[in-house]
């Protein structure tokens, strides 16, 4: 334990007596420790995937149970919105919902935390993350510097129109219009119905995240 502290501080002396800019380039373990839901590994999120579950036609849970991630594709998405928004339906709730109110909510980790420190000290150029759990957005970071390389689920918008949808109205048409597949929430409906874009109509909205099949920012 003491190498680690002194291999820390090290660190800060050096950021702050020898570097006038500083840029972050993370993966998913700065997100680790706060409970954030693996996807890719033995037993994550696509791992444990049950089609049958979802609302989806035969066809498309075919897909999905041939290839996992068809449930966050654009093939899928751009006809059907619900797979999408019902495997995701706490993650969402616990990145974009009230914190003093939503039992499931994350927060930012000390690795967060630390790079909110660095812009307060006038040291933080960018951040380059590969996470979409939106964490960063919750320091108070200026967005202008984050660079979400796979999207975020820290602001949501149409997949159509492009236009921003706000965070608390997309959690209240979460709980009302999204079943939960988890038998978490006793009070979600027990099928779900889509949710429409605010300017355009379409049934696009999620957050915003990169689907497979779609270009990066």
């Amino acid at each position: 334990m003491a190498s680690r502290t002194s291999a820390v501080q090290k660190v800060a002396q050096v950021l702050l007596n020898q570097c006038k800019s500083v840029v972050f380039l993370t993966g998913a373990g700065v997100s680790v420790s706060a409970g954030i839901p693996d996807f890719r590994s033995p037993g994550g999120m696509y791992d444990t995937l049950r089609p049958e579950l979802l609302t989806a036609s035969e066809k498309q849970r075919r897909a999905m149970a041939r290839d996992p991630t068809a449930v966050v594709s654009w093939d899928i998405f751009e006809v059907n919105q619900l797979p999408y928004l019902e495997l995701r339906r706490p993650f969402m709730l616990g990145i974009l919902g009230d914190p003093t109110c939503d039992k499931e909510a994350y927060f930012p980790t000390l690795s967060h935390v630390f790079m909110r420190v660095c812009h307060d000290k006038g040291l933080l150029r960018r951040i380059y993350t590969q996470n979409i759990d939106g964490l960063d957005y919750k320091t108070g970071v200026p967005a202008d510097k984050l660079i979400s390389v796979h999207g975020t689920l820290g602001r949501v918008e149409c997949e159509t129109c492009k236009s921003q949808y706000p965070a608390d109205k997309f959690c209240e048409a979460l709980r009302n219009n999204v079943k939960d597949i988890y038998q978490i929430d006793a009070s979600a409906p027990l099928a779900s119905t889509p949710i429409a874009c605010l300017e355009c109509g379409a049934f696009h909205v999620k957050p915003a995240t990169v689907l497979y099949g779609r270009s990066l920012p």
